[in-house]
């Protein structure tokens, strides 16, 4: 699985443009293999989506990159996921910040991603409930990364930057029509907004399609 790694970090992520050392190295330390049902473990280095149940998927690795690449992280950053699903961003996210919180809408799928990612070493601060309000008594953030779908930018998450956060939330209404996009706080009611590429992401569940 070693060589496989390797192979997946210089030849779908350092080869198509991400650099950062610091990135590339969390990538060849986090074992993807460990987070993906047991009949795909030969696929996991494979650049592609892969099921793990209750309709959710583990994202290709290059979207996990480019995700936490515009997050901007540093060793000392707190950082919002929402979307545990299997924990594999979650684990990214944790070799390269400071404080990592984590939601996760569906039981079995945060029960799954708490034990593997105990069983790895990550401390992380995980949670049940709809990712759409974040996690306010934690606020503010110095990112925030959405692993699934919204139909609208959710609100609560922008208002849970800290000045100077980056939001990186796919928004669409369909996997065919969305969008990366990436939002930061330059002021208390100030955001940029800068479109990265389109995106394929499992829908958000819960308010955002409630709201919708």
């Amino acid at each position: 699985m070693d060589a496989a790694r390797v192979a997946m970090v210089r030849d779908h992520i350092a080869a198509r443009g991400v650099a950062d050392p610091r990135l590339l190295d969390a990538f060849l330390r986090v074992p993807r293999h460990a987070f993906v049902p047991a009949d795909l473990v030969a696929s996991a280095y494979e650049d592609r989506p892969l099921a793990i149940g209750e309709g959710q998927t583990i994202s290709q690795p290059f979207v996990v990159a480019a995700m936490t690449s515009l997050a901007a992280l540093t060793p000392t950053s707190r950082v919002l996921e929402i979307g545990t699903g299997s924990g594999y961003q979650t684990a990214i996210l944790a070799e390269l910040a400071g404080e990592v919180y984590s939601i996760e809408v569906v039981p079995a799928l945060l029960a799954q991603a708490r034990g593997t990612l105990a069983g790895l070493g990550y401390q992380t601060h995980l949670r049940l409930g709809d990712g759409y309000a974040g996690w306010p008594e934690a606020a503010p953030f110095d990112a925030i990364v959405v692993t699934a779908a919204a139909p609208e930018v959710p609100q609560p998450l922008l208002a849970q930057l800290a000045i100077g956060g980056r939001l990186i939330v796919p928004v669409g209404p369909a996997r065919e029509r969305q969008e990366l996009l990436v939002f930061t706080r330059e002021g208390e009611d100030d955001y940029v907004r800068d479109r990265v590429f389109p995106a394929a992401f499992v829908p958000m569940t819960g308010e955002a399609q409630r709201r919708h």
